[in-house]
């Protein structure tokens, strides 16, 4: 990785130091050994993926710098919950739980955790498993999961108490916000992408369920 990756590191997600650039960059290399043998991303991207999967989860940290308790539901390949955990290890008491039922994934996801001593503790369970075992999150995430009327039943009973939901979404999230909208009630900003330019990130709060 040269400069520019640094660059857009920073570009995407606000101030960081050059050690969490390098060790997402070790990161990156990890994943990629891990990826050949249990197909964490699509083949697709594997020459692209700081790009395609980091930086597009970085950003995160940018929309929410000050948050401190996170959530990540569907954790899959970490992103965006390991990204975000190398990024919160600079926030003082920081951290996020990485939900995540698949057993191959998740032993990735610990075993990440384990090597960066991240600020993170995966949850190996089904989400509807796992909601007495999260810590009060002030941040839902979740990407390349579900559609958004799914998203918001999966994390209603953190939603409705207060939470905000940061979701990545392709081109025809429109549709998706007009379904959910018949079933809830919610504040809705729309943060274009920093690495899609179809793509937004839909920041959800006060989800409220329609009588």
């Amino acid at each position: 990785m040269n400069a520019a990756s640094w660059v857009s590191l920073q570009e995407a997600a606000g101030p960081v130091s050059r050690e969490t650039f390098d060790r997402l960059v070790e990161f990156e290399t990890v994943f990629q050994k891990w990826n050949r043998r249990i197909n964490l991303a699509a083949q697709s991207t594997q020459a692209d993926v700081w790009r395609r999967h980091i930086l597009d989860s970085a950003q995160l940290a940018r929309i929410k710098p000050d948050a401190k308790r996170w959530v990540d539901l569907g954790s899959g390949g970490g992103f965006p919950g390991l990204v975000l955990a190398f990024l919160l290890a600079e926030r003082d008491g920081a951290s996020i739980d990485l939900v995540e039922s698949n057993r191959k994934k998740a032993s990735f996801l610990q075993a990440v955790v384990g090597q960066f001593n991240l600020p993170a503790r995966v949850i190996a369970r089904r989400i509807d498993d796992a909601y007495p075992l999260v810590s009060t999150p002030q941040i839902v995430t979740a990407r390349a999961l579900a559609s958004l009327p799914t998203l918001l039943d999966l994390s209603a009973p953190w939603l409705t108490a207060g939470a905000r939901g940061l979701f990545h979404k392709g081109r025809d999230y429109r549709a998706e916000v007009a379904e959910s909208a018949q079933r809830w009630s919610f504040d809705l900003v729309e943060h274009a992408s920093a690495t899609d330019a179809h793509g937004v990130i839909l920041e959800l709060s006060d989800l409220r369920q329609l009588t």
